[in-house]
């Protein structure tokens, strides 16, 4: 390989009239190399990188609208679906490469994290394509924010009733669970009043106690009390719906329990790595165990 600097000095001594031979013979250099770098006009000309990893553009596009543009869904279905393995800061390369999609906002700021300390819940409505129809879901999420583990579901409706549901089936799934719980000022918890002056149904303080936690509202427009939540929801959005089909709301909630428990439990997560499912086995020493047995949430129906 010939040095900039010297490959500058050959295109100089051409252009002052040298010959071939000449330059050849004073700086030592083979007579093709030398007319080599005339042509290129002394200029290091950009050689392909022979390791550089190749995926097919159309490939890309495809899984770009498969996927809405989610590069991290991208590349899970890379590595799972067509056995191509790429670093992300190269797939993100190519992405741009091919000019597709705009840099996403993110949203929601990290807070101080204490182990035990709360779990959060929040639900959001999606209109999905399930089986052959588009149809109104809402999902519920519970979140422990130490941990980073959660617990996700989908309803066609969600009530007071399908609430206590929920939190049955994730609190008796994790087998733990924090002293407090923030929800939102929703009426299917709360009586009257709002934030820290919030009352909470005394149905609602008995279920949860059954678990040894209680229920807490934040303050109206501090939403960011819920912000792992929150981040968890745009998880949902960008990693769990880009790039899926689902046949039923049963197929679904499959593919979302899996999803939930598995995949992002054993995926580190920030600039600390942190594993949830090590973090979990950590924090369950300052949760509260769930007793053996609870009974299920039941529903009274009065007969007319």
């Amino acid at each position: 390989m010939i040095d900039p600097d010297k490959r500058k000095a050959i295109y100089c001594l051409h252009e002052e009239g040298m010959g071939i031979r000449e330059i050849s013979r004073r700086l030592r250099v083979n007579r093709n190399t030398v007319r080599a770098i005339i042509e290129q006009k002394g200029t290091v000309p950009d050689a392909p990188r022979k390791d550089k990893k190749q995926i097919d553009a159309e490939l890309l596009r495809r899984l770009y609208a498969e996927c809405n543009g989610w590069v991290q869904r991208i590349h899970e279905k890379l590595q799972e679906q067509e056995k191509i393995h790429v670093g992300y800061s190269t797939l993100t390369r190519m992405i741009r490469e091919l000019d597709l999609g705009q840099p996403r906002k993110r949203r929601c700021d990290r807070v101080p994290d204490e182990p035990g300390a709360e779990m959060q819940h929040d639900t959001s409505p999606y209109t999905l394509k399930i089986g052959d129809k588009r149809l109104r879901v809402v999902g519920s999420l519970l979140y422990f924010r130490y941990s980073k583990i959660r617990y996700l579901k989908f309803s066609r409706s969600f009530n007071r009733f399908k609430m206590k549901c929920f939190f049955h089936e994730a609190l008796t799934f994790w087998r733990y669970a924090s002293r407090i719980c923030i929800i939102d000022n929703t009426s299917l918890a709360r009586r009257r009043g709002s934030g820290k002056n919030a009352l909470i149904e005394p149905e609602m303080e008995r279920f949860a106690l059954q678990y040894g936690f209680r229920f807490v509202c934040h303050e109206i427009g501090h939403a960011n009390r819920k912000a792992g939540n929150e981040r968890s929801f745009y998880t949902v959005e960008t990693n769990f719906f880009p790039g899926r089909t689902f046949e039923s709301l049963e197929d679904m909630n499959r593919q979302a329990f899996e999803w939930a428990t598995v995949r992002m439990a054993g995926r580190s997560v920030g600039k600390t790595r942190l594993l949830p499912s090590k973090a979990f086995e950590y924090e369950q020493q300052y949760l509260i165990q769930v007793p053996t047995y609870v009974p299920p949430p039941a529903l009274s129906l009065d007969r007319a």
